[in-house]
């Protein structure tokens, strides 16, 4: 038995650590055990890719297409440049998500046996797309950008009709993620599509830790929202295309708003599957935000962002 548990201390250790830590975060008792056993299912089977990467979902993403938004101005950051642009340990935020839907992601598939995520569709301001036509080159149609809509709403419909029309309808499934999201790691990925496939839409979140208060004032408290039933929503959004379809005609049609991508599905009424992410992948929105996501990558220890044709220009 001591033999036993002196092969095992590693990796109780980590366990334990990570179920006190997430116990001080979450404060919902339901929360802190759905959340408590995904993490020991976690550690007890994972996958190992070449540069570290786990993931506990090993998925075919040969159907899978990627649509990554990058046309916000990001006003709130308050930089001469749009917050997609500014430097992240190195390289451009937009970079980090970039490097991981055409190196890391295909990598890591590669490994594992199953085919990677064929296209990925840049959604960006034309001002800014000239910039990356030789990425768009290097990466010999894997690659496409679209122009951005008005809205969110808009700028998903573009990249989704260009993944549409580069995949020639061979990617069924669509991953939207924002490009002010560049923490997302390879196994919260796998989960969700995983779960998409199995649901027809899926949306990674993590139950919410903040305490919520309505107003209809803006200046007085109208009601506490019970914390147990919240989530905070991340991206991927992987929706299955043909529903997305529906979805889009049908907020046009009706003139709906929809405040994100899943809340498209939502408004079909077909279900949506909440897959459990981590409160590490954050929305860069202010300065803040930018040193705490800096002290993740450096903690993470994670290898200098190398994409093709930027590396040649750097060299």
């Amino acid at each position: 038995i001591r033999k036993t548990m002196m092969m095992m201390r590693i990796s109780l250790a980590q366990l334990v650590f990570l179920v006190a830590n997430i116990g001080q975060v979450l404060r919902s008792t339901n929360a802190f055990a759905n959340v408590a056993t995904t993490a020991a299912t976690r550690l007890a089977l994972k996958a190992k890719g070449s540069d570290g990467e786990v993931c506990s979902s090993v998925v075919d993403m040969g159907n899978v297409g990627f649509v990554l938004l990058a046309g916000g101005k990001g006003s709130r950051m308050k930089a001469d440049r749009p917050k997609q642009f500014l430097d992240l340990c190195g390289a451009p935020i937009l970079h980090h998500s970039l490097e991981l839907f055409l190196e890391r992601l295909p990598k890591y598939c590669e490994e594992q046996g199953v085919a990677s995520p064929p296209n990925v569709v840049l959604v960006m301001d034309p001002m800014y797309q000239p910039e990356y036509e030789p990425l768009v080159a290097e990466y010999h149609g894997r690659l496409a950008l679209a122009n951005p809509g008005v809205e969110r709403q808009g700028s998903v419909e573009n990249g989704l009709n260009k993944l549409v029309e580069i995949s020639d309808g061979a990617c069924t499934f669509a991953a939207i993620h924002d490009s002010a999201r560049p923490l997302v790691t390879i196994e919260e990925i796998c989960n969700v599509v995983k779960d998409a496939k199995e649901h027809g839409a899926a949306v990674l979140g993590v139950p919410c830790k903040a305490t919520i208060k309505e107003s209809d004032d803006g200046s007085t408290v109208l009601r506490t929202i019970p914390r147990a039933r919240l989530w905070e929503v991340h991206t991927p959004q992987v929706i299955n295309v043909s529903t997305l379809l529906r979805g889009f005609a049908k907020v046009e049609t009706e003139d709906l708003e929809v405040t994100d991508d899943v809340s498209i599905v939502e408004a079909l009424g077909e279900p949506v599957k909440l897959t459990t992410g981590e409160y590490t992948n954050l929305k860069i929105t202010t300065p803040e935000d930018l040193d705490v996501a800096k002290a993740i990558l450096e903690e993470r220890q994670m290898p200098p962002v190398q994409l093709k044709a930027v590396s040649e220009q750097e060299a």
